[in-house]
């Protein structure tokens, strides 16, 4: 029931998963669900899941030799793992930001990295900075900035105005594009995902490595 209702959401979109189209694609009655289900929540927690457990398998199989580039390739090869998984699933993202939802698979893929970041060097208060530092990019997307919604009226008037009263973020917005076939979001394509990825990783190496303060991290 769940792997179905991955697969519509994969298909057509979360909107699109239903009780009734899920009820329907199972050849059952949509009442028949709730007894193993509480709603379309349910379903959307059952079938995120599913998603973590996948990523956290894509993870574990990235495994980088060890001495290849240290904690820090390990690391990285891990996230971009989560990513290519995310990436069979868009809309995961943004069901995870909206529901609380961690399976052991998860918890398991962060506890590797916290362990790759320890046998790296780094204490356990950096590596705590780091996660935090991370974010969602943990789980292979990147936090998103707010995404106009080119439908709304409202939304093309202000961004019609947006060089007068913005005039730094619509230079900005004219220059830069997203373009890349890997986009999670309005800005969350491949390009970002890594270069966020390796600001952080590159800072926290610095900070473990680079000072005769090794492991300390802020305050």
């Amino acid at each position: 029931m769940l792997r179905r209702a991955v697969d519509i959401a994969d298909a057509a979109g979360v909107e699109a998963l239903t009780m009734r189209r899920l009820a329907d694609e199972l050849g059952v009655e949509a009442m028949s669900l709730y007894h193993h289900v509480r709603g379309k929540g349910g379903i959307l927690d059952g079938a995120v899941e599913l998603v973590l457990d996948e990523l956290a398998a894509a993870a574990d199989a990235s495994a980088v030799p060890p001495g290849d580039g240290g904690w820090r390739a390990a690391v990285r090869a891990r996230l971009v793992a989560a990513r290519t998984v995310m990436l069979r699933h868009p809309w995961a993202p943004d069901v995870m930001a909206a529901r609380s939802v961690m399976t052991l698979g998860a918890a398991r893929h962060v506890d590797a990295v916290v362990g790759l970041m320890r046998a790296g060097g780094l204490s356990y208060d950096l590596v705590h900075h780091g996660l935090h530092a991370l974010g969602s990019r943990m789980f292979g997307f990147s936090p998103e900035i707010a995404e106009p919604d080119a439908g709304d009226q409202q939304g093309a008037d202000a961004l019609a105005g947006m060089a007068e009263l913005v005039p730094h973020l619509a230079a900005m917005l004219a220059e830069v594009a997203h373009d890349d076939a890997t986009t999670l979001g309005w800005c969350d394509d491949q390009t970002e995902f890594e270069f966020g990825l390796d600001l952080v990783l590159d800072g926290l190496d610095r900070l473990a490595h680079g000072s005769s303060a090794a492991g300390d991290g802020p305050g």
